[in-house]
């Protein structure tokens, strides 16, 4: 595996791009058949911040290797949570993004945001420790301690540090 920092990435058409204006302004990126994560390098003055993003792109890799049964156990949790909010920003423009039709007919729309919010989720709970604040964690108690338990029964709650 294969970490590197690159100043001002930015997410262009589905291409990762470093130090332009064009697309949305991203701190990490996973390629998982290269084997590598780049995160932005302003992340290097905030150590707890690099963990968390750094955490949420290895939860990537994880999330490949999961499992059908696995992934759709974690899907099935997300389907039945009805609260706002969400545990980065990842997984909330992407819940935002979604339709009624999303969630029921399973489009890629609705498993892209399957997957960001369990990414978000192990970087919230493994990294940040399932801290309260942050700008970024804005999902309520009941369905945090949901995701909690889940991860748990799961195994997945190793505790990340540096």
């Amino acid at each position: 595996m294969w970490v590197e920092f690159r100043p001002g990435l930015r997410a262009w058409r589905g291409r990762l791009e470093s130090g332009g204006r064009r697309g949305r302004e991203i701190l990490g990126a996973g390629f998982i058949r290269e084997r590598r994560i780049v995160l932005d390098s302003s992340l290097r003055r905030q150590p707890a911040e690099a963990l968390r993003i750094l955490t949420h792109e290895l939860y990537h890799f994880a999330w490949v290797r999961l499992g059908n049964p696995t992934r759709r156990s974690w899907e099935e949790l997300l389907a039945g949570q009805t609260a706002k909010g969400e545990l980065g920003w990842s997984a909330e423009l992407r819940k935002a993004a979604l339709t009624p039709a999303d969630r029921s007919l399973r489009t890629r729309r609705w498993r892209e945001y399957v997957c960001e919010s369990f990414c978000d989720t192990a970087a919230w709970l493994l990294a940040a420790g399932g801290r309260r604040r942050h700008d970024e964690f804005t999902l309520p108690g009941g369905a945090r301690r949901a995701r909690r338990r889940w991860f748990t029964r799961a195994g997945l709650t190793v505790r990340i540090s540096i």
